[in-house]
């Protein structure tokens, strides 16, 4: 099977911004730009004549903005991923929101960088990855007909074994709840949280790869779907049962403890796996000091953030569930712990709340 490049359409009303995300793109040649549109009117009527992998679609614009134009996209061409691509403001921040519980894949912020060499460059370093993990596998010379976008992507994507370990409960219950999340993650922490029964009221603790003013507009989002407290976490904060804490963007989170009550601790150390917040603090941290009474939930996200950390949540005894890959956006994350063979239990997304709450009510997680 010959592969073609990945096919991108790009949406925004600036002139400007449209030329630095084609040129950004532009510097990998497994990626091509097939069309460009000022609004999403235009953008329909666009991808009608050039199909497209992915759209990347700006928030705001005239005639039709992004978060009107988003539900039509996704109608008219199920197997395309949008990416929506929003200024760091509070407005824009809340806009993408919205548009990643309609089914954004993901998103993206306008660069802010002072020479336009330089905002090429920080958007290349951030939206190719992401164009590439959403493009993966359909970039096929086959015809585009033969079947869905997701059926085709699981197709081609080689095929992983099931997980070494035996599946194992914990001995006890557990008393925090630590979940890692990248691409996808935004609708899937939505579905989870909905699910979730409301008698359970071990603390959650999450790293969505996010930057700053994002994460606080998540917090609010899981508070509505979860029913329960949910905010970023603050530091020196005790950890409270019942509540949902988000590392903020830009900031690790951590797990203390001291005299026997569990805390937060959030810092600015350098990035891992080119992340802040990174999952591996998080799990490392809550590792050490939860031990044999942590369970982990490793769902849709790119790259492999969080591998380190997992290995020390299954040398202290603790339990890892792990989204598959039919379930998730991108299987790049819990794949990459499912192939090391970490992971206890691989689960489509609708099953994993109903384990938690297993291991949460009698400490026996398998069933």
């Amino acid at each position: 099977m010959i592969l073609r490049p990945i096919r991108v359409f790009v949406v925004d009303d600036s002139s400007v911004v449209r030329g630095m995300l084609i040129r950004a793109l532009e510097t990998d040649v497994t990626i091509s730009v097939v069309g460009t549109a000022m609004h999403g009117e235009a953008a329909l009527r666009g991808l009608r004549a050039t199909p497209a992998d992915v759209v990347l679609l700006d928030v705001e614009m005239p005639v039709m903005d992004g978060l009107a134009a988003l539900p039509l996209i996704l109608r008219d061409y199920p197997g395309t991923r949008v990416v929506m691509v929003s200024a760091l403001t509070q407005e824009g921040a809340q806009t993408t929101m919205q548009a990643l519980a309609l089914g954004a894949a993901g998103c993206i912020a306008k660069p802010n960088a002072g020479s336009v060499q330089e905002s090429v460059r920080q958007v290349a370093d951030e939206l190719i990855p992401l164009v590439k993990a959403l493009g993966s596998g359909l970039s096929s010379s086959a015809d585009d007909s033969k079947g869905s976008a997701p059926e085709r992507l699981r197709a081609s994507a080689p095929s992983v074994p099931a997980p070494a370990r035996p599946a194992r409960p914990l001995a006890v219950p557990p008393e925090l709840i630590v979940i890692g999340t990248s691409t996808g993650g935004p609708n899937a922490l939505a579905q989870f949280f909905k699910a979730l029964p409301r008698d359970i009221e071990t603390p959650i603790l999450i790293v969505q790869h996010m930057p700053p003013l994002f994460t606080p507009m998540l917090a609010k989002h899981i508070e509505r779907d979860a029913e329960r407290p949910a905010a970023e976490g603050r530091d020196g904060e005790l950890i409270e049962r019942g509540h949902v804490y988000v590392a903020p963007g830009d900031f690790h989170m951590e797990v203390k403890r001291s005299n026997g009550q569990y805390g937060i601790r959030i810092q600015k150390e350098a990035p891992e796996h080119y992340c802040r917040p990174s999952v591996n603090p998080l799990f490392r941290t809550a590792a050490h000091h939860a031990g044999n009474r942590l369970l982990a939930i490793m769902l849709t996200g790119m790259g492999d953030d969080g591998i380190e950390g997992t290995r020390d949540i299954v040398g202290r005894g603790g339990r890892v569930v792990a989204q598959d890959e039919a379930s998730s956006v991108v299987w790049g994350m819990p794949g990459a712990i499912v192939r090391a063979g970490l992971a206890d239990q691989v689960l489509p997304l609708s099953e994993i709340p109903g384990v938690v709450a297993g291991h949460c009510r009698q400490g026996v997680g398998v069933r």
